[in-house]
């Protein structure tokens, strides 16, 4: 059977500008747009007809059934090698962000302290402070992983006076695209058990690996029997503006999910859970072709930086569709996202709201056409000149 044509390079740019969702329309038109993370592919055909087939039959009302967690218990058997994910330990969420909002809820309470390893994703910021939490960092290291003795020290610290903390852990990370390994996992479940520490794991990105990396799900390694996980098809499959995510339990948490408020089931897409429900069955194909396409341009981005811009440090990220650039040394006067928006007319990531740890870098969204990114780079080169 021939191989699927890489997803990354079937759109033009003048088709992609046609588009109205944020990463297309929050710039002007000659801003190439690098930043959210929203890729620049068609849809998955599997998922196209399960939607088309859903609006032709009118199916567009409220969600039901365990069919999105079958799907994905499924996925995570296939690709994971994890026969662990129990659907009765499952509850449908309406995305990853509001779903890790509830299951804080269930597990802390108002003023408790949630730790997060910065720098990271710049919601965490946003939706555990709205909810009246305490985000408290424990800086990744300088090689871009957790820092075992940061984590520990931070444990011990809100531990002392916190009724209940939690630690949000991002599964690959994001923005350093680090996946996290079977042991570095083991260690985070053995310090929060320790430490009385609920562990809440935003899985998100767990489909886009890289070559040569393995994806552990935080809920199959031991000791992590009383965590909590989100998942979803969203960022795998280009499907954020279809609404739906899976939280899962694990065996010692079943009771904690248990307790979710019944009308959090209805807040998703019930079109969104059956455009996830197909990809994770029937999108495996399109997602392998799209997996090949990452890998080459992350090889095509670090040759470009090596001889447009040597300065900018970059390694290839084991997971993600994200590129985290460290342009330190470049000596920018302000924000380097500043400077290749207003000189190169690139729109990228600043660093700043990924958290302590995030300033002097740019996150570069890697999920578009090789053409595309060698435009970027020339761009952001010539913005120095």
């Amino acid at each position: 059977m021939d191989a699927m044509p890489n997803p990354l390079r079937r759109l033009t740019l003048e088709q992609l500008r046609r588009r109205t969702s944020m990463k297309w329309r929050t710039y002007p038109q000659d801003v190439l747009p690098l930043w959210v993370a929203e890729m620049d592919v068609p849809l998955a055909e599997p998922v196209a007809q399960a939607i088309r087939d859903a609006v032709a039959l009118g199916d567009t009302g409220y969600p039901a059934g365990t069919a999105y967690a079958e799907a994905l218990a499924g996925f995570a058997s296939e690709r994971w090698s994890w026969d662990g994910l129990a659907v009765e330990r499952t509850a449908i969420v309406p995305d990853v962000m509001l779903g890790i909002v509830e299951m804080l809820k269930l597990v802390s309470g108002p003023g408790d302290p949630v730790v997060v390893n910065s720098p990271v994703y710049p919601p965490f910021y946003q939706f555990v402070g709205n909810m009246g939490r305490q985000v408290v960092e424990a800086e990744l290291g300088t090689d871009g992983r957790i820092d075992f003795e940061v984590l520990e020290n931070v444990f011990a610290r809100v531990r002392k006076g916190a009724a209940r903390p939690a630690y949000l852990l991002c599964s690959p990370h994001n923005p350093t695209g680090a996946v996290h390994s079977a042991e570095e996992l083991a260690h985070v479940a053995a310090l929060a058990r320790t430490y009385g520490v609920r562990v809440v794991a935003d899985e998100i990105h767990a489909p886009l690996i890289a070559a040569g990396a393995t994806f552990v799900p935080y809920l199959s390694v031991p000791g992590a029997e009383s965590g909590l996980s989100l998942m979803s098809a969203s960022k795998a499959w280009n499907l954020a503006g279809l609404k739906a995510a899976v939280a899962v339990a694990g065996p010692d948490a079943a009771d904690d999910l248990a307790r979710l408020p019944e009308e959090v089931g209805h807040g998703p897409s019930h079109v969104g859970v059956i455009a996830h429900t197909a990809a994770l069955r029937d999108g495996g194909a399109w997602l392998d072709a799209l997996l090949s396409g990452l890998d080459d341009n992350r090889r095509l981005l670090a040759q470009l930086l090596a001889e447009e811009l040597p300065a900018v440090r970059y390694e290839p990220a084991q997971a993600t569709y994200l590129a985290w650039l460290d342009c330190r040394a470049l000596e920018l006067r302000g924000d380097p996202a500043d400077v290749f928006l207003e000189r190169g007319r690139v729109a990228l990531n600043s660093g700043v709201p990924f958290g302590t740890g995030g300033a002097g870098f740019v996150r570069l969204n890697l999920a578009t056409s090789p053409e595309l990114i060698t435009e970027a780079v020339r761009r952001m080169a010539a913005a120095l000149d």
